[in-house]
């Protein structure tokens, strides 16, 4: 990353009320942390791509590190929108579709009693169950699957990780057979909890959450 956005990162996109990266330090202990309301930056020049990219003023973030730091403080409002937010400031981010990616799937166990975990590009580990669910949905023309797993936040206002391909052949492949509302469904068992991956047999195109 150049000095140019380093410094940008630093002061918000030049605004004068602080900086997000050292408002981290505000430990959620701290009274004046406690009683303070965050500052509204209004919209800031993030950008996070379908393929998990994060942008400051058109430049990707190159060290995994600040994407991280930046990732640990994404929120979503129940409208829709994407925040980063502090104890001292919060600002509006563009998402194009979910903000992070499960790239990784560890599993243990067999039907029921499986587990299934994600490791997310920002290296969060994510265990599908009632709290973090799978959804599909279908793409309205296509009817093209795209899978996402919940990492935090609730179900009005989810924040998600995108399940990339190769993740969901895994999926897939684990795959059983099981009835869900009267309906032949594939699916996958994780913590207790069946997540339907598909109907059978092929049936109309519907979405699962």
């Amino acid at each position: 990353m150049n000095d140019a956005t380093h410094t940008g990162m630093e002061t918000l996109g030049g605004s004068a009320t602080g900086s997000l990266p050292a408002a981290l330090e505000c430990s959620g202990s701290s009274r004046s942390c406690q009683n303070r309301r965050p500052t509204d930056c209004g919209d800031l020049p993030f950008l996070i791509r379908r393929d998990g990219t994060w942008l400051y003023r058109g430049s990707p973030i190159n060290r995994k590190e600040l994407v991280c730091l930046f990732a640990s403080v994404l929120r979503r409002e129940e409208e829709g929108g994407f925040v980063l937010e502090t104890p001292a400031e919060r600002g509006r981010i563009e998402v194009e579709d979910a903000p992070f990616i499960a790239v990784e799937l560890d599993w243990t166990g067999v039907g029921r009693e499986q587990k299934l975990t994600f490791r997310t590009n920002v290296d969060q580990l994510v265990t599908a169950g009632p709290e973090h669910p799978i959804r599909i949905a279908h793409d309205l023309l296509t009817c093209e699957p795209t899978p996402y797993i919940r990492v935090r936040g609730t179900s009005k206002a989810p924040v998600e990780a995108r399940i990339s391909r190769a993740v969901y052949y895994e999926l897939v492949a684990l795959a059983e057979p099981s009835t869900v509302r009267n309906r032949h469904m594939l699916g996958v068992w994780s913590d207790g909890t069946f997540f339907p991956l598909g109907e059978l047999p092929d049936g109309a195109c519907s979405e699962h959450s």
